[in-house]
């Protein structure tokens, strides 16, 4: 082999790539926007839980005054972890959580001190028990909860010298069996549709312009809108069979629990699936061969990963950065297939999420249309 050829070609090539500025500015901002991702999703704490107190402590007259402990517990609970909302009756809280407004219900029961206090004076051997009512759909996020009240406690035993006889009755409102892999088969289920169906249609749609095939489609009678909605209706199904696939093994291998309509998640990843493939098209307008629609690749994915809630609860992203998850597509799917899935929801509660898909969809499929009528 001959050195000096071979570096005549690697300076060619990168005179392409520094005539390329496109190029040049994928190479450099990409794995700085890897980076960034990155240390977002994985640097921060879950932080604002939504929880609810439902305090019917009536506390005990001692010799230094009135005591209710159950306030000095909520008052050690981490206002960082948790954002606490009172209420006074428990049928209202629980309804919070069944609706989705709410993780987490601490109800704290009439003789919670006085039992506490007696039992201390070993005047009785009576315990009480905080009756804790939580959404375990989220592993991650139920987790943080628990660890966030029983510091509390912890704290306060600390604090008051009180040894706090209390046990912990914890009731699942959602996702009572459920574990890691019920959590998980959701979100990557709708991720990996998200990505597959995304890439497939902007390489294949690239090749097709630089083949030539799409400016031939274009020439025959055929519309742009036609066009667009062909690959609509292939690239949905083909997403909708990678779900089945996905949902398929998730169930007969890692036994995951679907307690709602499994059609109903289908057709959640069925609408993912047309917002992906108009999406792909919209990204091939900027891209003019596939090298370049390769340098997308961390583009498309880095966003869905971090602001999707697939992998790492949206509770542990910096409050700034929440907001724009409204922005990516895959947290609606993801967040509706693991309420269907997890929680047993039917249409009347995902509503929310379908209509965005829908509203992503048609955008997207404006666009993309748009996007060949100048580009075919």
């Amino acid at each position: 082999m001959n050195i000096g050829r071979a570096l005549a070609v690697s300076r060619r090539v990168f005179m392409d790539l520094k005539n390329d500025k496109r190029t040049m500015a994928l190479i450099t901002i990409a794995p700085l926007f890897a980076m960034a991702i990155f240390g977002l999703a994985f640097s921060g704490e879950i932080k604002d839980v939504h929880v609810i107190v439902v305090n019917e402590d009536l506390g005990m007259q001692t010799p230094m005054g009135q005591v209710y402990l159950s306030e000095a517990v909520i008052s050690n609970l981490d206002p960082d972890t948790l954002d606490i909302t009172a209420v006074d009756n428990l049928t209202s809280a629980l309804a919070m959580i069944e609706d989705g407004e709410a993780w987490a219900v601490f109800h704290f029961p009439a003789n919670f001190t006085n039992v506490t206090v007696l039992a201390q004076n070993q005047l009785t051997d009576a315990r009480t028990s905080v009756n804790i009512y939580i959404d375990m759909s989220n592993i991650n996020v139920a987790d943080s909860i628990m660890q966030a009240f029983n510091g509390a406690v912890q704290q306060t035993i600390s604090e008051s010298g009180f040894e706090l006889p209390v046990s912990m009755n914890k009731t699942a409102v959602y996702g009572q069996n459920a574990d890691f892999m019920d959590f998980f088969v959701p979100g990557i289920m709708a991720f990996v549709v998200y990505i597959l169906t995304t890439l497939l249609t902007l390489i294949t749609f690239v090749g097709e312009r630089t083949s030539g095939t799409l400016a031939r489609l274009t020439s025959t009678p055929l519309r742009e809108s036609e066009i667009v909605a062909g690959y609509a209706i292939t690239f949905s199904i083909v997403g909708t069979l990678q779900a089945l696939l996905l949902l398929t093994v998730g169930m007969l291998v890692f036994g995951v629990n679907v307690e709602g309509n499994v059609v109903l998640a289908f057709t959640v990843v069925a609408l993912l699936a047309i917002v992906c493939q108009a999406l792909g098209i919209l990204l091939s307008a900027v891209t003019h061969r596939e090298a370049q629609a390769i340098q997308l690749i961390p583009f498309i994915i880095m966003p869905g990963f971090l602001l999707s809630g697939v992998f790492w609860p949206l509770e542990a992203l910096p409050s700034w950065l929440r907001p724009l998850s409204y922005l990516v597509p895959p947290s609606y799917a993801i967040d509706a297939c693991r309420s269907v899935m997890l929680r047993g929801w039917g249409l009347d509660m995902v509503w929310m999420d379908i209509v965005a898909l829908i509203a992503f969809a048609g955008v997207f499929l404006f666009l993309a249309t748009i996007s060949l009528k100048r580009r075919g």
